[in-house]
């Protein structure tokens, strides 16, 4: 339970309170009496009654009726919410090739920034599910475990840039290490995306023996081809430094079309950075947590204390002002 005002505006008002007490500083330090008689030595020796001390009383009580009453005008209230959320979480591991076909200008900037871009939003969008990352080339390793820490996840899929490992694309052995990390798991869906530009051409472990280990396991496979179609710029380093060739781009589609067959999930391809945001979007589609939501809102209006408390105020000035504290004119 919280409060809360309808009307906040009125605290505007509250401005008008030092500017009240200054008013009256002001009055206290400039008034004179205007009764005159002969003589004060009838006087010396009385002390001060309680009146003087209790004539700050009805300033007093008349700021803090206004206050109350100022408060009251902003119809203060009482919100009582509850909210109940059941989320079934997924897990899902990005197995992302890192190897120097990777560099390939086909996708802007070049095929690893748009992966990593575009990964970057993907991962903002599931905040509920833990999100791990392998990256593989000649061999592979877990870059970040699964977690819930997006923001250190995204950091340290940023980091990623081809030279970390040895060059080649050894797709088995980054699919087996996204496996490993998924194998344990108990979220009612695992899932690995597994983005590669090229053809497995390296590693210990076969591409489908890691496949066929995932069904075992209840693994969803998503794969993603990226490069366009026929032949891509990519940079390549020669003797007179780096140049820009014309490479064909090779991609196993029938390999990567398999192994996600294996195991239930589906093959996409890439030609650009848009398509590939595109597949993106349509893997977060299909991979939704359930979440089961029960809100319940009530408004209860408590004006009506701080009006009363300040009328009460405004009445024991009004009172005291013309009984106890009573002036003479």
């Amino acid at each position: 339970m919280k409060i809360i005002f309808a009307d906040p505006a009125y605290f505007w008002l509250l401005l008008l309170i030092p500017a009240a007490i200054a008013w009256y500083i002001y009055r206290l330090r400039h008034h004179h009496p205007t009764l005159q008689i002969s003589s004060i030595k009838a006087f010396i020796n009385l002390s001060p009654g309680w009146r003087l001390y209790s004539r700050h009383i009805l300033f007093g009580l008349r700021l803090a009726a206004s206050i109350f009453i100022i408060i009251a005008l902003a119809r203060p209230q009482t919100n009582m919410s509850r909210q109940d959320i059941s989320v079934e979480g997924i897990d899902i591991m990005m197995a992302t090739d890192i190897s120097s076909t990777m560099l390939a200008e086909d996708l802007k900037p070049n095929r690893l920034e748009a992966a990593k871009d575009v990964a970057v939003e993907f991962i903002n969008s599931r905040p509920d599910d833990r999100i791990g990352l392998v990256i593989f080339s000649g061999e592979s390793f877990t870059q970040c475990p699964l977690t819930t820490d997006h923001a250190k996840l995204i950091n340290l899929y940023n980091d990623i840039k081809f030279g970390l490992i040895d060059d080649g694309t050894a797709i088995g052995d980054g699919l087996a290490t996204a496996v490993n990390r998924l194998k344990e798991s108990k979220a009612r869906s695992k899932v690995i995306i597994l983005l590669t530009d090229g053809v497995n051409n390296m590693g210990a472990i076969d591409p489908q023996s890691a496949a066929e280990i995932a069904s075992i396991y209840g693994i969803r496979i998503y794969t993603i081809g990226a490069g366009t179609i026929g032949y891509a710029p990519a940079p390549v380093r020669t003797p007179y430094g780096m140049q820009y060739v014309q490479m064909e781009v090779k991609i196993d589609e029938p390999l990567l079309k398999k192994i996600s067959a294996m195991t239930n999930g589906k093959y996409f391809r890439a030609t650009n950075k848009k398509k590939l945001e595109e597949i993106y979007k349509e893997i977060d589609r299909m991979e939704k947590s359930k979440i089961d939501v029960t809100e319940f809102k009530r408004k209860k209006e408590e004006f009506m204390l701080f009006a009363l408390i300040g009328l009460i105020l405004f009445g024991a000035e009004i009172l005291l002002r013309y009984t106890l504290l009573k002036t003479l004119p």
